[in-house]
């Protein structure tokens, strides 16, 4: 099975610049699946490029979960550690709209484990 292509920040700054309005404002029309997917998959592939590593999983569903950030390797069952949010909060998260802290502390994102908090070092991919 051929390996992904790999993600780059034009990629993502194009793919987050498509749905910025709804970024932006909470009041805009939420924008297709597929352009959401787009910016989901493209921004968190781009993260575990940029910071390799098996340390962290990174999960937004319905879309993606990838791991990052070096370290020991995780492998079976549960990771030790885990940051879990929605699309639009990790979109506002790569964007820089919102900051990792932030979102931790008003519940849209979830950091569990010791290294999970790292993954606010690589933040923000894109600026909108």
């Amino acid at each position: 099975m051929p390996g992904r292509a790999r993600v780059d920040h034009a990629t993502v700054q194009r793919a987050v610049a498509a749905i910025a309005d709804w970024l932006r404002d909470d009041s805009s029309d939420a924008p297709g699946r597929s352009e959401i997917a787009a910016a989901v998959r493209s921004s968190a592939r781009l993260l575990a490029a940029d910071a390799p590593g098996s340390s962290v999983e990174v999960r937004v569903p319905p879309f993606v979960a990838v791991q990052c950030i070096t370290g020991p390797r995780h492998t079976r069952g549960t990771p030790p550690n885990v940051v879990e949010t929605d699309p639009r909060t990790w979109l506002r998260l790569v964007t820089g709209l919102v900051d990792f802290e932030s979102a931790v502390e008003n519940g849209s994102l979830v950091a569990s484990g010791s290294r999970a908090h790292e993954v606010a070092r690589w933040l923000p991919l894109a600026r909108i």
